[in-house]
């Protein structure tokens, strides 16, 4: 599988621009991951130094990307002509709608083939959701 992983809220706490402390098992679980054969995108609104920082950190935790925002590298072409919203077959990213499983969880989904709705079927997790009071009332 080819799967895009935000960086600032999924592998580490949201403190952009700096680097926040690792989510728990984000690294161990993206290294298990590629040994299993899956390709890495590193797929960030980071840029420049902030986005160097952000691989050398990965990169010092053993976490190698195939591509860093992009399919792979070299995908860019001229400039113009590249992917928006990369073809991939999963995003990791803290802004699902529901927000991110734990890392365990993610694991789960993508080496076993199962949504996240079965696993929590599964685990007798009653999934309805509590009306959080909001501007926004119908």
């Amino acid at each position: 599988m080819i799967i895009a992983v935000d960086f600032d809220g999924t592998i580490v706490k949201d403190c952009y621009p700096d680097i926040g402390s690792e989510m728990p098992f984000a690294t161990a679980t993206l290294k298990m991951l590629a040994e299993k054969g899956h390709q890495l995108i590193l797929w960030t609104v980071r840029s420049g130094r902030a986005l160097d920082a952000a691989i050398e950190w990965c990169r010092k935790r053993g976490v190698e990307f195939y591509g860093i925002n992009q399919v792979f590298q070299g995908d860019e072409r001229d400039g113009k002509n590249y992917a928006r919203k990369p073809k991939v077959d999963i995003f990791i990213d803290d802004r699902n709608v529901g927000g991110l499983p734990d890392w365990g969880t993610i694991y789960e989904i993508i080496t076993e083939n199962r949504t996240y709705e079965e696993i929590l079927l599964s685990e007798g997790h009653n999934h309805e959701h509590k009306k959080k009071s909001s501007w926004w009332h119908f």
